[in-house]
């Protein structure tokens, strides 16, 4: 539907690609909130290319901020055209809640189709950084919890092979896209999973890198090796528990020294560091959209940029 009348004609206009540069939010999510709920309102090319104003950007930093405060993208419309001092909703009426113990239920029950409806749905709605830390993070985190007490290897087994597959798919066409710096990521050491790797990679792509993914922890001494042969930027090591082995926190600090290019560590790999820096290993911590966001400034100190 067009939208020429609600903007001068001498407003300037932005295509979706640079409005989605601008905010953070991606394509994909710009179109769901247009779509579904009405959120913005675009004006078309003859073509049918969408056209931004700086309005539009206005308005979808405003579902931003609502979206951050906990309201679900349903609720937004009614409280975009409300006064900036209404409060938002009760707690009670986040669904994030609602959301984690559906995912929950659906992988105990191994219930594939409705974990991949909902992973590409949240995509959808949300921008990725919120998906992950209010949904998918969350929940993995639970379910590791509950999996150390009662060991599900099938239920888990089922959630890394539909995420892998999902997020396989993203990166492949991701990649193509780019010609951002490479990643290596893959699994800590010792790690047993590769979900969080995962969740870096989708969060790393969406920043405009490419991704040279590993489903399992690659040796300690085959770093160097991958770095020259694949030509690497930097390598990222993804964890979702601590490890408390003081050898094999000495043989990643060994590890980073021995590279010519940054090695970073995300999650919470290593016990009560939080962020910053051991020798030359960079701890990125355990906000895993954080950690991504802080690739950039290593990747120019390292002159790699």
């Amino acid at each position: 539907m067009s939208n020429k009348a609600s903007h001068p004609p001498d407003t300037p206009l932005y295509p979706i690609r640079e409005v989605s540069r601008l905010t953070g939010v991606n394509s994909v999510t710009l179109r769901a909130w247009e779509r579904r709920y009405g959120l913005i309102k675009p004006q078309r090319t003859p073509k049918g290319h969408r056209l931004y104003a700086q309005a539009d950007i206005t308005r979808i930093e405003h579902i931003l901020q609502w979206l951050n405060r906990g309201v679900s993208v349903s609720q937004v419309a009614d409280l975009l055209n409300q006064p900036e001092t209404v409060e938002a909703p009760a707690p009670a009426s986040d669904d994030w809640d609602s959301q984690r113990r559906q995912l929950i239920a659906m992988v105990e029950n191994l219930d594939t189709a409705g974990i991949e409806a909902l992973y590409h749905q949240s995509l959808a709605l949300y921008p990725l950084n919120l998906a992950i830390n209010e949904l998918w993070q969350p929940v993995v985190q639970t379910l590791e919890a509950r999996w150390q007490e009662t060991p599900d290897p099938l239920a888990r087994h089922t959630l890394e092979a539909l995420v892998r597959s999902q997020v396989g798919i993203r990166l492949h066409h991701a990649n193509k896209a780019t010609r951002g710096p490479l990643l290596l990521l893959g699994p800590a050491p010792g790690e047993p999973s590769p979900l969080w790797a995962l969740f870096v990679a989708l969060l790393a792509s969406e920043h405009g890198y490419r991704v040279q993914l590993m489903d399992q922890p690659l040796p300690l001494e085959s770093l160097p090796q991958a770095v020259s042969r694949l030509r690497i930027s930097m390598a990222l090591l993804a964890a979702g528990q601590p490890t408390e082995d003081a050898a094999l926190n000495a043989q990643l600090a060994a590890a980073a020294d021995g590279l010519d290019v940054p090695l970073g560590l995300c999650g919470s790999p290593l016990p009560a560091d939080g962020e910053g820096t051991a020798g030359s290993l960079h701890l990125l911590g355990d906000d895993l959209p954080r950690a991504v966001s802080r690739l950039r400034p290593l990747l120019r100190e390292s002159g790699m940029l």
